[in-house]
């Protein structure tokens, strides 16, 4: 085998790792971006959902929540929804951990716990 040879076999033997390395990453993002996390407070009384991207999805609240004044629902409602990305936040670790490659899942762990860190304190009421 000639030098040009064995150069194409470690180009094409790159090339494959490389694609084998984006094809992992774009199933990481599928499966990613079919994500959801949930959180509820207030026995129930508010539940929300966020999607993939941390978006409130739904906000569900029942005739318990009347018992709040409009400061403390706002503020039970924004708690929720950083209940609900934080659980996000950790299904996208368990998802990036199983068969994603090593770096690509980290950045992408790394990121959601960036922006979704989980809340300094339950207040699960």
């Amino acid at each position: 085998m000639n030098d040009l040879d064995a150069g194409e076999q470690w180009l094409d033997s790159w090339v494959s790792q490389v694609d084998a390395r984006a094809e992992r990453s774009v199933e990481l993002s599928r499966r990613v971006a079919a994500l959801t996390g949930s959180a509820e407070g207030r026995g129930g009384a508010i539940r929300v959902t966020v999607g993939s991207s941390g978006q409130m999805e739904t906000l569900d609240l029942d005739d318990r929540v009347h018992e709040l004044s409009s400061p403390q629902l706002g503020r039970e409602i924004v708690a929720m929804i950083r209940r609900a990305q934080a659980v996000l936040s950790a299904r996208v670790d368990e998802q990036a951990t199983v068969g994603a490659d090593r770096e690509a899942g980290r950045v992408v762990i790394d990121a959601f716990d960036a922006r979704f860190p989980v809340p300094d304190r339950p207040d699960e009421r």
